[in-house]
């Protein structure tokens, strides 16, 4: 078994560590300073209660996994007998290269360091590193607690060593990893969402229908189908030779932007930013952003029991 550390106590931060804790690992989680700690805290003890509220865990099992997470300012003492350590700090490249420069200093070179970028490549990552060969990427997906999906990547230099014990410890977190064999920007999940995302974005462009009924086409459709059938296993129930026939006359026809869309663009130019300025697509008022946060986070509740039916 590993021993846990997390630099970092974000958003992404402290769900990986109740993830980890909800699978009975002890983890420390560390903090720039007491204020952030305590906002980690906070966002922590607010999704044990949605655990609680939605039959997850009862009020003494909530009280377990809260006991197994610790919370630190020090990064000496958050990595004081971590055998596998992730890092969730901001996607900054020099931020991330000179906390690798000090961890490297501060532990063993069989400690495996994992990045939670969900940009970066693990070989840009471990450039400047003394053991590059530990060096892997983990992506958890947010809410890391509810979502199951890890990508783990390896970079150029990454050892088997480090590969293995990466996928046996996201099983151990019971998380569901897959594997790449290369490095490419945006992983997977992010090529495919992005790939949804600048088709909706062209369409939108174009007036072919409203930003509703572009989104309705998904939530009530491939939305529905997607849980169950990923894209290549749908296209085997539905026929390969009737999926080759219609990317062969469709595939000239949709976007292929470089770039972000005349809409998303002008909406980003007057400050428009979505839920946290609240006007983006569509009007964020405190209700609407609550409402429509329980309710994805009530779906992905009922996926996961599902998921926990399944595996029992």
């Amino acid at each position: 078994m590993e021993n846990l550390s997390i630099i970092g106590c974000g958003t992404m931060g402290h769900s990986i560590a109740l993830a980890a804790a909800w699978a009975g690992l002890c983890v420390k989680v560390s903090g720039v300073n007491q204020e952030d700690v305590e906002k980690a805290d906070k966002g922590l003890r607010n999704k044990l209660n949605v655990f609680i509220e939605n039959e997850l865990v009862n009020e003494g099992e909530a009280a377990e996994i809260r006991s197994r997470i610790l919370f630190v300012t020090s990064l000496s003492e958050v990595v004081t007998g971590a055998t596998f350590i992730i890092e969730a700090v901001p996607e900054i490249l020099d931020m991330k290269h000179q906390l690798y420069r000090t961890l490297e200093q501060l532990v063993g070179e069989n400690v495996v360091i994992a990045s939670n970028t969900s940009g970066f490549t693990p070989t840009s990552l471990a450039e400047s590193a003394a053991h590059p060969e530990r060096f892997i990427v983990t992506h958890f997906w947010n809410p890391a607690h509810l979502i199951p999906l890890v990508e783990v990547v390896k970079g150029e230099q990454t050892n088997q060593e480090t590969i293995e014990r990466a996928m046996a410890f996201m099983k151990e977190m019971k998380k569901q990893p897959i594997f790449l064999q290369k490095e490419i920007p945006g992983f997977i999940g992010n090529r495919l969402q992005y790939a949804l995302f600048r088709e909706a974005q062209a369409l939108l462009d174009e007036g072919v229908a409203a930003k509703e009924d572009i989104d309705a086409a998904v939530t009530y459709s491939i939305g529905r189908r997607l849980p169950i059938t990923g894209p290549l296993m749908t296209a085997d129930m539905g026929g390969l030779d009737v999926f080759s026939a219609i990317s062969n006359y469709l595939f000239k026809d949709l976007s292929k932007a470089d770039k972000s869309g005349r809409v998303l663009s002008g909406l980003v130019a007057e400050g428009k930013l979505g839920d946290k300025s609240g006007e983006g697509f569509y009007q964020w008022d405190e209700a609407a952003s609550r409402k429509i946060n329980t309710e994805r986070e009530q779906t992905l509740i009922y996926f996961l029991k599902m998921d926990q039916k399944k595996n029992q």
